[in-house]
């Protein structure tokens, strides 16, 4: 390898976006950024970089371990880069927009930048686009950010979708009232990330049952909240299981030949939602488009309900066709202005 090679490389997972995919990048992101902004979200930037206790408290705690550190020279203390946007706009609405009316709307984009990446997504660097309702408890309110989701994608031509609906409270919630020893639960919880039936009858308790018939009801929507209707829960879970029937209603009102299906015991990347949670992928493609649910927006000013997503746009720019290059003359250094200009207007 040359020294001006080696000069180029970049960190695994970081890369440069050449012509002609950096401006179909931005126009993809500056349409979706339009379809919010139509539907009532105003746009918000946030910085890339923050005090450290501010973007990893509340929501931003999950993205403790994807968050690099620096240490500000200025005021020399620590710092993070932001892994994720959502936790910067729950700070913002309790302290900037602390007394703007509710439900508060508000659309972004930007760059995050994380430790390290995934099997499906192995790039640590990558814009988000999202959206967030904040100050609103309703079952509409979470439909309306799902809806809000999937318009957004078909705006830009990706409509062959499936949304993933799942639950994050409902198993702590059987847990709670199965009286689950605190001790069990982590081991439990990853068995049942890993649907191993046989772990959860082993070490589930008076839950195993339920969890066991739990895991069998994963399956397209209307069928799973049948199949939920035959448990005799406990309040806490029947409120979740109430909420999701109101949450499908509302979709299918707005959404009706929509692909949704439901894993009510599904928890991995939800840690810090709260209620109805969800995913989007792509019919027969790989990797998700986005994300998002129900979560407290955490802040100096306190807590309130809120619900929102966030689009990937490495994974969606990859079901996209791909851009061509424009047309273009070639112009040399020193060419009549005119006749530039008039070459520019013809397009």
């Amino acid at each position: 390898m040359t020294e001006l090679e080696r000069k180029a490389l970049l960190p695994a997972g970081l890369r440069d976006v050449l012509p002609p995919f950096a401006t179909f990048e931005a126009d993809v992101i500056e349409r979706l950024m339009s379809r919010f902004e139509a539907s009532g979200y105003a746009r918000i930037k946030a910085p890339l970089v923050e005090f450290e206790e501010g973007l990893l408290s509340g929501p931003g705690a999950a993205m403790t371990a994807d968050t690099f550190r620096l240490m500000d020279p200025i005021s020399q203390r620590m710092m993070g880069v932001r892994a994720d946007i959502t936790p910067q706009i729950a700070r913002i609405a309790s302290t900037r927009l602390e007394t703007a009316p509710r439900p508060l709307r508000l659309g972004y984009s930007g760059e995050v930048l994380r430790v390290r990446g995934t099997q499906l997504r192995p790039e640590r660097q990558f814009a988000q686009v999202g959206a967030e309702l904040i100050g609103a408890e309703s079952a509409a309110a979470d439909a309306e950010t799902i809806i809000l989701a999937v318009d957004a994608l078909g705006a830009i031509g990706v409509t062959d979708l499936t949304v993933d609906l799942t639950i994050p409270p409902l198993v702590p919630a059987l847990l709670d009232a199965a009286a689950i020893d605190i001790g069990l639960r982590a081991e439990l919880r990853e068995a049942l990330d890993h649907k191993d039936t046989t772990k959860v009858a082993e070490i589930g308790g008076d839950a195993a049952p339920i969890l066991s018939s739990l895991i069998a009801a994963a399956g397209p929507a209307e069928h799973c909240c049948a199949v939920l209707e035959d448990f005799d829960f406990p309040d806490a879970a029947a409120f979740e299981r109430e909420r999701i029937r109101e949450v499908l209603e509302h979709l299918r009102k707005g959404l009706p030949e929509l692909r949704i299906t439901l894993d009510p015991i599904e928890n991995r990347g939800f840690e810090y939602h709260t209620g109805v949670s969800f995913t989007i992928f792509p019919v027969g493609g790989r990797g998700e488009l986005g994300a998002g649910g129900r979560y407290q927006a955490t802040g100096v000013g306190g807590n309130e309900p809120a619900t929102g997503f966030t689009l990937y746009l490495d994974t969606i720019l990859r079901v996209l066709p791909e851009p061509a290059l424009s047309a273009r003359i070639y112009t040399p250094v020193g060419s009549d202005p005119v006749e530039v200009e008039r070459l520019r207007k013809e397009g």
